[in-house]
């Protein structure tokens, strides 16, 4: 079955569930929690449920930088454990893309996004040049360059690029860590779905376009036969290049070599992984601290 085959149109039950145990008692604590899915097009977040235990106190905040729900946590009386659980059920409906023979090239993106007025989180000049995690890299640029000529239809290309990266990229979860730097990742040759983002990311602002780091999760669809493990879900980084005013942001994904469709979700959307971090902040407190995260991604089949 091709990418194309499945449905456009999915309802998914997803449970986030981030569990932190602390070796002392930790006093008070200061979290942002980017964790409910962000209006984008192509999805419509039908219900949304946000549980601290055993304490903490929760409110809105604006987002710093990017696309981002943030809520603010805070806990200010002792504890040894703390658990944030997101329940979302989201409507995802969204066709793979496919590039056009009216599609802008890339050099027209390049100077559309140049030009552009659009100073929000979501206009393409934000997205243009490097970021403090993902800085520009003589080699990777050269190596993503082989896929960029200004002249090619923009979809082409960037669809192209992803699936090189998915060829020439071994995934490997002991490879690098959430703080690798691309370069480091790209020599090795391998890493996981932050590092795949991050190199592609690299690649297209050193050629001048606009391209942000999309943070979210996608289904997993097991093996014919084989049953759907619950929990083997994780929070997944792929990329949004945007081609023009009528094509908008459109995504790709490295890691695996595809389009963004019905099974991506978007949660946050970013310069890098700095901005869009799930949960990030401050714990006051002298022991160590362990983070277990698990991630459910179940599509609704009742409707």
């Amino acid at each position: 079955m091709s990418e194309a085959d499945f449905p456009s149109r999915m309802l998914y039950d997803i449970a986030h569930i981030t569990r932190f145990d602390y070796g002392a008692h930790v006093k008070f604590a200061r979290c942002n929690l980017r964790l409910e899915p962000i209006d984008w097009p192509g999805q419509r977040l039908e219900s949304y449920m946000l549980r601290v235990s055993p304490a903490g106190r929760t409110t809105p905040a604006r987002a710093e930088a990017g696309l981002a729900n943030v809520t603010r946590l805070t806990v200010d009386e002792p504890v040894r454990r703390l658990t944030i659980e997101s329940i979302a059920r989201i409507c995802v409906d969204r066709l793979v893309p496919a590039p056009m023979a009216g599609d802008p090239t890339l050099a027209e993106i390049a100077a559309m996004a140049r030009d552009s007025r659009d100073i929000t989180a979501a206009g393409p000049a934000s997205y243009l040049f490097p970021s403090p995690l993902i800085p520009l890299d003589r080699e990777i640029a050269a190596y993503c360059a082989a896929d960029l000529d200004p002249q090619r239809n923009a979809l082409e290309a960037g669809i192209e690029l992803a699936r090189r990266i998915q060829r020439d990229f071994e995934f490997d979860t002991a490879a690098t860590l959430v703080d690798t730097p691309p370069h480091e990742a790209f020599a090795k040759r391998r890493g996981v779905c932050q590092d795949f983002a991050q190199i592609m990311l690299t690649g297209l602002r050193a050629a001048g376009l606009p391209a942000a780091y999309a943070s979210g999760y996608i289904r997993t669809i097991p093996p014919p036969g084989q049953e759907r493990l619950v929990g083997a879900d994780a929070t997944h980084a792929w990329v949004l290049l945007w081609c023009g005013p009528q094509r908008g942001w459109i995504g790709l994904d490295p890691t695996n070599g595809i389009w963004m469709a019905s099974d991506h979700i978007v949660v946050a959307v970013g310069r890098d992984y700095a901005e869009i971090a799930p949960v990030d902040g401050v714990v006051l407190g002298s022991g160590a601290q362990e983070m277990d995260v698990s991630v459910d991604v179940a599509p609704v089949t009742d409707g």
